[in-house]
């Protein structure tokens, strides 16, 4: 303790700010020991920019060259700050369309010396995005609306919006075997109050990829960013955290911090949050050579458990300090 292991930087992602650098010294100067960078993955399609305007004029060729530069500074500031601060390097995916699964494939084989682990997140649904701004998201849910019968309950294109999400997730699922499990219950970004178990198929999805995630050991990340979204928990909600623990998943930290600003940002809130779950365990990724032994993943890192009662960390005091000033 204290760590996370999914975050970003506005010099390789442009709805974010600073730079990678900055992300780091912002880490090290709070007291993380193990920190994560994890970039997207390039969207390989000029229809899939962000409708944003600080994407014009990228490429699928200059997001290839800025995921590329992302590695290659990212394992500079692992070695230029080994010793004040274990920096993990990873990536987080993006399932758009199937050409985006191919890809990753191919980049996984090429930079497999250079990527260490993987958040696996889904932020589109049909090819559109379902956490950019509001009325994004009512046009993905206006797509199944527009397909059902007229006579279909509204609450059943719900359901098919969200079992088509997590159809979407089992498949990054099944083919990466991601270490992390990023905010697994993104969909309801814009409707917090919803309660998956109003939706039977959508429902059983759920189950059948926190089982499956379970089984290989992945971690479910409480990802803090819901809090600075105007939720009162983290990702995932109350229901699916609850879900997770029956199902015999294990929980880790991220900040999902996009720049320096965000780096532990509501960390106090999410430790409130597990403690009102009652939270025992938490996990995080470790390199076996730094003699973490507990489970070791495909990719290399290894999901070791903090010891004793991770909510008495000294971290968590500076933390509370650093809000209250």
């Amino acid at each position: 303790m204290p760590f996370s292991h999914h975050s970003h930087s506005g010099q390789f992602c442009k709805h974010a700010k600073g730079t990678l650098e900055e992300v780091v010294l912002a880490a090290i100067k709070q007291g993380f020991r193990v920190y994560g960078l994890t970039e997207h993955v390039p969207r390989y399609s000029l229809d899939h920019l962000y409708p944003e305007e600080i994407e014009a004029g990228l490429s699928p060729v200059s997001l290839m060259k800025q995921f590329t530069d992302f590695l290659d500074e990212a394992h500079r500031l692992k070695s230029a700050y080994a010793s004040q601060i274990t920096l993990l390097v990873g990536l987080e995916t993006e399932y758009i369309t199937e050409d985006d699964l191919d890809m990753l494939s191919s980049i996984l084989l090429e930079q497999s010396n250079r990527i260490e682990y993987i958040v696996g997140s889904v932020h589109h649904v049909h090819e559109i995005p379902i956490d950019f701004d509001r009325a994004t998201f009512d046009d993905a849910l206006r797509r199944f609306a527009s397909t059902a019968e007229a006579d279909t309950p509204r609450a059943s294109h719900m359901d098919q919006f969200l079992s088509a999400y997590f159809d979407a997730q089992y498949t990054l699922l099944k083919r990466f075997r991601p270490e992390i499990i990023g905010h697994l219950d993104l969909c309801r970004l814009y409707n917090p109050r919803l309660r998956f178990a109003e939706y039977p198929n959508a429902y059983n999805r759920l189950e059948r990829n926190i089982s499956f995630a379970a089984s290989y050991g992945a971690l479910f990340e409480f990802n803090a960013a819901a809090l600075r979204k105007g939720w009162d928990t983290c990702y995932p909600g109350r229901d699916v955290a609850e879900l997770i623990h029956a199902l015999g998943g294990r929980f880790t930290l991220s900040d999902d911090s996009h720049g320096p600003q965000g780096v532990g940002e509501k960390y106090p809130e999410m430790r409130d949050y597990l403690r009102g779950l009652r939270v025992s365990e938490i996990w995080f990724l470790s390199r076996p050579a730094d003699g973490y032994v507990h489970h070791v993943f495909e990719r290399g890192l290894a999901a070791t458990r903090v010891g004793g009662e991770w909510w008495d960390d000294h971290f968590w005091e500076c933390q509370s300090q650093t809000v209250q000033h």
